[in-house]
């Protein structure tokens, strides 16, 4: 005889303890549903199914086992209930305005023989209040620390609070919780202790509270602080590169809290102070070279005093183009240029007729050839002696100040006057 078969006695056992009580004898009559959750206020929506209903019909009932409705028909009077869907095979309604009252098992009932029953779970979540600041009270200094506290009510379950300032994260203490005298929410609270700078004047402390009910929602609160510290400065000149007979404006740019009220003008080297007022501006209608220097600009505000430093160089004035001996640069440098031009040309001109027309054209017939040579190499050295005048002249003319410009023009013009009559 051949071993016992284990097949069966697995079978068996796989029957027993399938997950979640699943009916392999294929118990078609039992209901089945699901567990919610929902946020209070909001609407939850029960479902339940069956495939083999047997001529019988499905039940909903609340915690208290009260019949909320059997069928399609209504069986507790309360309006927030509505039906959603009656069919041989689902019963699905609805409860709107959730109140955490609502929360426990729901049941689904059908009543074959023997009568079978599935459960729901719904949860409420208790949404979390808009949590309050406290602990600010005044004005604070520079390097002074502060603490702030935080609290949030009616959550549940109980939430998170988190501290910022501006986008930095501020680590606070771990959220304390408290449950509220209703015995289903609770209430929160937090504190930050941190050292304030200048920086923060005027930051925003946000406190916010994280829970599941809001989905993301952001809900927070926060407290704007104002710190005091002392002032400083800085000197701006306008116009930034002053000249020696312009006008010139010394701002002295104080920023603090409070804002600096009196401004102290002082030079190096002179005595007494220049001058002492509210206004934050030196003004110098008239610059002289004996105005350069350095000078003290002290700000000063209830927190203290700073003094910024600012060294002026009074430049030579600049040069005042005239319109008038502009034109006449222009007109004598097109007029030079055309005496060189033709100047040139009677050069060339005269080396044309010497060469091929012969000496007796434009001299004696009487001339010998070494005196032609010589007056041909004159002529040659004045020319190249012209140029090189020319040039230097029209160089020297773009180089000095514009009011010599037309006399060093006409100096050109009698130079191009007298190379043309040698």
């Amino acid at each position: 005889m051949g071993a016992p078969s284990v097949l069966p006695l697995f079978l068996l056992f796989a029957c027993c303890w399938a997950p979640g009580g699943a009916n392999l004898s294929q118990d078609d009559s039992q209901p089945w549903t699901s567990d919610e959750t929902v946020v209070a206020g909001g609407t939850v929506v029960l479902k339940c199914q069956v495939k083999d209903h047997e001529d019988s019909s499905l039940q909903w009932s609340n915690p208290a086992q009260q019949t909320l409705y059997f069928g399609e028909k209504r069986a507790l009077r309360d309006n927030r209930i509505q039906l959603v869907s009656s069919t041989p095979h689902e019963l699905s309604i609805s409860i709107s305005n959730v109140a955490l009252a609502d929360e426990g098992e729901y049941t689904c009932s059908i009543f074959t023989m023997p009568v079978r029953t599935a459960k729901s779970l719904v949860t409420v979540l208790g949404i979390p209040q808009k949590p309050i600041i406290t602990g600010y009270k005044s004005s604070l200094r520079e390097k002074e620390t502060t603490t702030l506290n935080c609290q949030s009510s009616g959550s549940k379950p109980a939430a998170q609070l988190t501290w910022r300032k501006g986008d930095q994260e501020l680590h606070g203490e771990p959220t304390r919780i408290q449950e509220d005298p209703n015995g289903k929410t609770f209430t929160v609270s937090s504190s930050v202790t941190f050292q304030v700078t200048r920086e923060d004047d005027g930051a925003n402390i946000v406190c916010s509270v994280n829970h599941e009910s809001l989905k993301g929602a952001d809900r927070s609160t926060s407290q704007r602080i104002e710190v005091l510290y002392t002032p400083t400065a800085m000197i701006r000149p306008d116009p930034p590169h002053p000249r020696e007979g312009q006008k010139l404006l010394l701002h002295c740019e104080g920023r603090g809290n409070p804002v600096p009220q009196q401004y102290l003008w002082v030079k190096e080297g002179s005595e007494p102070p220049l001058k002492m007022a509210q206004d934050s501006a030196l003004i110098f209608p008239f610059l002289n070279k004996s105005d350069s220097g350095t000078y003290g600009c002290t700000a000063i505000s209830n927190m203290g005093s700073y003094t910024a430093y600012f060294t002026l160089n009074v430049n030579d004035p600049s040069p005042v183009p005239s319109s008038y001996s502009t034109y006449h640069a222009i007109i004598g440098g097109i007029v030079a240029f055309i005496v060189f031009l033709l100047l040139i040309l009677l050069i060339f001109l005269g080396h044309y007729l010497i060469r091929h027309k012969g000496p007796h054209f434009i001299l004696k017939p009487n001339l010998s050839p070494k005196f032609l040579d010589s007056n041909l190499a004159s002529i040659r050295k004045h020319s190249l002696w012209c140029l090189q005048a020319y040039l230097v002249f029209s160089v020297d003319n773009f180089e000095v100040q514009e009011s010599q410009r037309p006399l060093n023009t006409w100096k050109t013009l009698l130079l191009l006057g007298a190379c043309t009559y040698l």
